[in-house]
């Protein structure tokens, strides 16, 4: 199999090498015996049987009974759609196996979290810090689904904007309002005018809700602001460290009412006084 085709395979729905290969040669030839597939795949005799099984155990392939049994791959917009139904399934299951846990769960751990708390005391944090990368992604796309009225991004050019875009999306559907503040493309490389002009054309594209400006003067800090006027606002941020690489930085998030506020009010002295709206 070539090498993107299988990545793509791989990757999208979450197969193993095996079952991608086996996948990838049924959408090739179609409807066939598992003899035949195992000798153009290069799958051994020994496990072609199963594999053939697990893909239609998933709903990716239809098993046709006969003499011998064949097999034929199904639509690739039904393979997507039911990857989709086995993750929901998939979490479905986890959330009804957490919930009968609950009470155990708590029964044991919470006297303990409790116990320790009494000893130690209670302070509340300003701060506590992820690792940039999935880790700050990840904590970034809870801010969206936790958001409720307003998001507020600093950005140099919104990279990672496919990596949160389910969630972002999501918040629009429920009338978040969403503004994003770019560094001015001035300010930037070639490469990074070029990253940021083809995300700010997605934005106008997929997503004409969101508005967006560019910021005159270099932002000392990037990151999301949601819901700043409520008690539980929530910030993310990355200090800018010119010698540190972007892979050892860390990013600061914070819950605390009057930090967001202050975070917020930047954002919008910003957006009102020293930024430019894109050209018509």
């Amino acid at each position: 199999m070539e090498d993107i085709e299988g990545t793509i395979l791989r990757e999208t729905i979450q197969l193993n090498e095996y079952e991608a290969d086996t996948l990838y040669g049924l959408l090739q030839l179609g409807r066939t015996t598992a003899p035949n597939l195992a000798e153009a795949t290069g799958v051994p005799n020994a496990r072609i049987y199963s594999i053939l099984d697990d893909l239609g155990n998933a709903g990716y392939i239809k098993v046709i009974p006969g003499r011998p049994k064949e097999y034929q791959p199904k639509e690739p917009s039904a393979i997507l759609e039911q990857a989709k139904e086995n993750r929901r399934q998939e979490y479905e299951m986890f959330r009804t196996d957490i919930d009968d846990a609950r009470e155990e769960f708590l029964k044991h751990y919470e006297p303990l979290y409790e116990r320790a708390d009494d000893e130690i005391g209670t302070t509340e944090e300003l701060f506590y810090v992820v690792d940039i990368g999935k880790p700050s992604e990840r904590q970034t796309r809870e801010i969206y689904q936790q958001a409720t009225s307003q998001i507020q991004v600093m950005t140099k050019s919104f990279e990672y904007i496919d990596n949160v875009e389910p969630a972002l999306r999501d918040a629009l559907q429920r009338n978040v309002g969403v503004q994003i503040l770019f560094t001015h493309p001035t300010q930037l490389s070639a490469t990074n005018r070029e990253i940021q002009q083809d995300i700010t054309e997605k934005i106008e594209t997929k997503f004409p809700a969101i508005n967006y400006q560019f910021s005159n003067s270099p932002m000392p800090w990037r990151g999301t602001i949601a819901d700043p006027d409520h008690d539980d606002g929530t910030a993310i941020f990355l200090v800018g460290e010119k010698d540190t690489p972007l892979h050892m930085r860390q990013a600061a998030i914070t819950e605390d009412e009057s930090f967001v506020a202050g975070m917020t009010r930047f954002f919008e002295l910003l957006w009102k006084h020293d930024s430019v709206k894109p050209p018509d």
